[in-house]
C-alpha cells in the first residue's frame, strides 16, 4: 500500500530514541495499525525504512499517525511531500511498559528489517 502525505512536526521523541521519524497523519487510512517494513523515494533515491502506523500508545499518543523511519537518511523532511509504501507487517502496535523497553524492541524491529 502507498500512502502519499506531508511531514508534520509530533513529539519528536522517536529522535531522542535514536530513530527520528517523519510523520504523516493517518486518520482515516484503511491499513491496520502496527509495524511495518516499508520503503521511500525520496529526491530520485530509495529509502529502507520503519513504519507504525497507530496511536503510539507507550507514549500515551491520541492521534494516528503514520511515523516512517528512513534508514540510512539525515535530513529535514518537515512539510515534504513522501509517498511511503508499506510492505509487510512485522507486528502488532502494543503498549511497552517503558521508554527504554520500546527503544529496544525498535532495535529488533530495524535489525529485523534491515534483514528481510
Amino acid at each position: 500500500m502507498k500512502i502519499e502525505g506531508t511531514v508534520i512536526k509530533g513529539q519528536q521523541l522517536g529522535r531522542r530514541l535514536g530513530f527520528p521519524t517523519a510523520n504523516i497523519d493517518a486518520e482515516g487510512l484503511e491499513v491496520e495499525n502496527g509495524v511495518y517494513a516499508s520503503t521511500v523515494e525520496l529526491d530520485g533515491r530509495r529509502y529502507v525504512a520503519m513504519s507504525n502506523v497507530g496511536v503510539r500508545p507507550s507514549v500515551d499518543g491520541k492521534r494516528r499517525l503514520l511515523e516512517t523511519y528512513l534508514f540510512d537518511f539525515d535530513g529535514d523532511l518537515y512539510g515534504r511531500c513522501l509517498t511511503v509504501e508499506l510492505g509487510c507487517k512485522i507486528r502488532d502496535e502494543r503498549k511497552f511498559s517503558s521508554v527504554d523497553e520500546l527503544k529496544d524492541r525498535l532495535k529488533l524491529d530495524a535489525e529485523h528489517i534491515r534483514s528481510l
